[in-house]
């Protein structure tokens, strides 16, 4: 394992990144050439070009279409805040044990944010939607976050 080099994972190639901040940034959907005309990327790009890679995206389930005359108009399956949450569970699950892979996480993040995570859990209206899950493994969340939490206290 020596050597290896970290990479930052990511979903989206840069170009599919900005296709996908244009479909966010509406909530209705768009024509290629509308997409085209919104894009804020580094280089001229061709019509064909956005086109094909709108396509791989409707390929890959990010983007859904729909017909209209000889253009596909496309919108997003998910929002933004969705989609990150659907691929923090994806992560948490390929990590094995979920609960020290956000220990992991837990302490990589700032002690601003693991306060505003720990401000979340207890909020009533977080509690609502996490009542599909068990309150034992909200109390195991909890506890993560108040031990790196801590230990981030100490070494001050």
């Amino acid at each position: 394992m020596s050597g290896r080099r970290w990479q930052t994972v990511r979903e989206f190639g840069e170009l599919e990144m900005a296709i996908m901040d244009v479909m966010w940034a509406s909530d209705r959907p768009f024509l290629v050439r509308e997409v085209l005309e919104r894009l804020d990327y580094s280089k001229p790009l061709a019509y064909t070009t956005v086109m094909t890679v709108m396509n791989i995206l409707y390929r890959k389930g990010v983007l859904r279409r729909t017909k209209q005359g000889r253009a596909w108009k496309y919108w997003p399956v998910e929002g933004r805040e969705e989609h990150g949450a659907r691929l923090m569970d994806e992560v948490l699950g390929s990590g094995g044990d979920r609960v020290l892979t956000m220990q992991w996480f837990f302490q990589r993040v700032s002690n601003e944010e693991v306060g505003r995570l720990l401000q979340q859990v207890s909020d009533e209206k977080m509690r609502r939607c996490l009542e599909h899950v068990d309150d034992a493994e909200v109390q195991r969340l909890r506890s993560v976050v108040m031990e790196v939490s801590s230990r981030r206290l100490a070494v001050r």
